[in-house]
């Protein structure tokens, strides 16, 4: 009797297993028809706390922004020549030229300018310049006992990188303006006297030429008046009057006072008619009890047409220099009047592979001064003499193989005119010097 129970029971629960085990297979295959739940995929109804209904939704694709690509860009640049020195000046004068004391006859060839620069976008609005610069000069000077090579040439006369420009841009400070803070060009060139010359490599515009500051460390503003055309712009800055220099903090005349720049442009006829104009002011000294406080101060203004045919631009200057001299007869000190003046074109010859350029620069450094009587210098403004009047003339060639390389056949020329009357000490004949170069010229990764 029990064992037919069991077997009843056995039977039971197969019976029960079984249909277990086939309704799990059912549904199993119910759920295998329907493809997998992509949870990443579904969008929760906060409000809901729960999943809503047709959950399961199709993903818009992320819209990209492809207007505006990063800047990381390293780049340099180079010029330099074979020249040959036909005559030098026997007074030696001209100590911002590149052949102040270099003989007559002497050839080589030379670098003048090699930059190493990076570029850096950190983000849409932030970006960062860096450039190295080397200035190898072919003179030498001597201080102390040991030989030193003017400009960037180390003792051992090897060349030498120094830092050029470091500085940070904040880009739309507003609308239409950059601010820029650190070592950065001064507007005297950055805005467009120097691109519209367009041949640095053959010698620097007038005011550089004469040791204005090409740049400075400081603070500047840069922007246009019309964003939309950009044909009225503005550049105004704050620096410390020291270029890359550093001062020591116990100079009692330099390093406390700061140089303020600034200039504004307008372009017309479709950019191609510019305009410009410059000035700047900077306190050199405090002064003394034989001479007084000290500072200069430059009016410039610059007209060019421009077109990719033809180039024409006249730009000139004035500049006081206050205390400037003192005059050994009255027993004072003056001022002193700069007039300068440039005028140059350049353009094509042939279409895109041969060009030429040309330039004049006459340079007076004191309009003031009297032939006869006896000066010493008391300004602290760089290479400034107020003796001598300078005539300066370059032309050449320009072929061009490639955009970015260039080889300028050239004559380079700087009369000196001394103003003091013949019979007065110091009084040094006119001389010039003459030099001839075939000029290279090389950019890469700009």
């Amino acid at each position: 009797m029990y064992k037919n129970v069991l077997n009843q029971y056995t039977i039971a629960l197969i019976l029960l297993f079984s249909s277990c085990f086939s309704a799990v297979t059912l549904n199993a295959q119910a759920l295998s028809a329907n493809p997998p739940i992509n949870y990443a995929e579904i969008k929760i109804d906060k409000n809901a706390g729960q999943f809503p209904a047709n959950a399961v939704t199709i993903p818009k694709p992320i819209e990209t922004d492809t207007t505006w690509k990063p800047i990381r860009r390293l780049w340099g640049a180079s010029f330099g020549d074979f020249y040959y020195n036909a005559h030098a000046d026997a007074g030696n004068r001209g100590t911002e030229t590149n052949y102040n004391g270099v003989p007559t006859y002497r050839n080589a060839f030379q670098f003048r300018r090699i930059y190493l620069g990076y570029d850096y976008d950190i983000d849409r609005k932030f970006s960062v310049e860096v450039l190295l610069a080397s200035e190898p000069a072919a003179n030498t000077n001597v201080s102390g006992t040991t030989a030193i090579s003017n400009s960037d040439n180390l003792a051992d006369n090897k060349m030498a990188f120094y830092i050029k420009l470091l500085n940070l841009r904040w880009k739309g400070v507003f609308k239409g303006t950059d601010f820029v803070i650190g070592e950065s060009l001064t507007p005297v060139t950055v805005m467009l006297t120097e691109k519209i010359w367009g041949y640095r490599s053959i010698e620097k515009t007038i005011a550089d030429f004469h040791r204005s500051n090409l740049y400075d460390v400081g603070a500047a503003l840069q922007g246009t008046f019309d964003p939309a055309t950009k044909n009225f712009g503005y550049d105004i800055m704050i620096g410390n009057n020291t270029q890359a220099s550093l001062l020591s903090a116990a100079n009692a005349n330099t390093g406390f006072f700061k140089a303020f720049y600034g200039d504004i442009y307008a372009k017309f006829l479709d950019q191609k008619l510019i305009f410009d104009l410059y000035a700047d002011y900077m306190q050199t000294a405090s002064g003394t009890a034989t001479i007084g406080q000290q500072s200069h101060g430059m009016f410039k203004g610059f007209a060019a047409y421009t077109t990719p045919k033809i180039t024409v631009g006249i730009e000139a200057y004035t500049q006081r220099i206050v205390n400037a001299v003192t005059n050994t007869i009255t027993a004072s000190s003056e001022n002193a009047t700069v007039n300068a003046l440039s005028i140059y074109t350049h353009g094509m010859i042939t279409k895109d592979k041969l060009g030429f350029f040309a330039r004049y620069d006459g340079y007076n450094p004191d309009n003031d001064f009297t032939a006869a009587d006896i000066y010493t210098v008391n300004t602290t403004f760089s290479s400034y003499s107020p003796y001598t009047k300078e005539h300066f003339i370059t032309a050449g060639l320009d072929f061009t193989p490639n955009k970015a390389v260039h080889f300028m056949p050239n004559l380079w020329f700087i009369q000196y005119k001394d103003q003091r009357d013949a019979s007065t000490p110091g009084y040094i004949p006119d001389s010039h010097v003459l030099v001839y170069r075939l000029t290279f010229y090389f950019t890469f990764g700009k």
